[in-house]
């Protein structure tokens, strides 16, 4: 561990800090992914401001850096993060497409 890895391991563990940080998981990888492209589906509020808006281009963005994500972790990932990114990738997709107008339901 370098002397800058051991510093920011002692400030993330140093208590004071009021905001809540979620444990270091895969899932919150691909979270920070998927709450933005929610907002910009127009599924959820944006938090900043709100209110919703689409943002089809910007949506399809973090679906595809999703898409790279899965391929990228193929056959590394355990049974039940595999399971979340597949859920979480079927429902983004398909609520683009709905939005996009591609697929009619």
């Amino acid at each position: 561990m370098t002397e800058d890895d051991a510093k920011i391991k002692d400030a993330a563990e140093t208590p004071g800090g009021s905001e809540f940080l979620p444990p270091l998981e895969f899932s919150s990888v691909a979270i920070l992914l998927y709450f933005p492209a929610l907002i910009q589906l127009g599924l959820v509020e944006d938090p900043a401001t709100g209110e919703r808006h689409e943002n089809l281009g910007l949506a399809k963005r973090n679906i595809d850096l999703l898409d790279l994500l899965q391929d990228r972790t193929k056959g590394n990932l355990e049974p039940e993060e595999q399971e979340f990114l597949d859920g979480i990738l079927d429902q983004l997709k398909l609520a683009y497409l709905k939005k996009a107008d591609i697929v009619k339901m």
